[in-house]
């Protein structure tokens, strides 16, 4: 196991209890912006077939998209956001493993969403990363990813008292977009808006099409 998926493991299994409390009178996504977004995704992937939340933390966004329609589960590398993401979900399903090395065949999803969770991987790992979205993803298939846009990471230190430490990496949206075009995706979508309440950056999201099988 690398290093920053050892750590970013690490560092939620520490806060999970602590996050999603200070979270817990929050929508699942704050912004009305968001939610359209979140909305338009799953229009454009439809009520059948499968989706995936990669690195669905505490659950509440996958339960955000079964509530419009979606068959969706969340994966995560944390325990114990996953066992929060269980109790608040009882009737959805999660579960373990990696972004990097999905345990999924190769087009098993309609659609897979990385809501905020590629922000702790590495520059040189996300070539990696979107092939591997690529991959699980059917012909006609969509990715939703969502990040901080910037060129500044913050680093986050003893959160709540606890003993961790994690980086949290902002993107330019054009070195997203490009990544995705390498990986072999379609961009469909593009959006940034600028910080809502208690937010420091601004806030990009990105939908990408695997082409069709021709």
């Amino acid at each position: 196991m690398t290093d920053f998926i050892a750590q970013t493991r690490t560092f939620y299994d520490a806060v999970a209890e602590d996050y999603a409390e200070m979270f817990r009178d929050e929508r699942p996504a704050a912004s009305p912006l968001d939610r359209a977004v979140l909305r338009g995704f799953a229009e454009l992937v439809g009520r059948d077939g499968t989706v995936a939340d990669l690195g669905c933390g505490p659950g509440r966004v996958t339960g955000h998209l079964a509530s419009l329609g979606l068959s969706v589960f969340g994966l995560d590398l944390s325990e114990s956001m996953l066992a929060i993401a269980r109790r608040e979900n009882p009737g959805l399903r999660f579960e373990q493993g990696s972004m990097l090395e999905l345990d999924l065949a190769d087009g098993a999803l309609t659609g897979a969403l990385s809501w905020y969770s590629s922000i702790h991987t590495p520059v040189d790992d996300l070539p990696a990363l979107f092939r591997e979205f690529h991959r699980v993803l059917a012909p006609g298939g969509h990715l939703l990813v969502a990040f901080q846009a910037g060129d500044e990471d913050r680093h986050h230190d003893r959160p709540w008292g606890h003993p961790v430490a994690l980086t949290f990496r902002r993107r330019r949206p054009e070195l997203i977009a490009e990544l995705l075009r390498s990986a072999g995706f379609a961009l469909v979508a593009r959006t940034v808006r600028e910080p809502g309440p208690g937010e420091v950056s601004r806030q990009a999201s990105l939908i990408a099409r695997k082409p069709p099988a021709v």
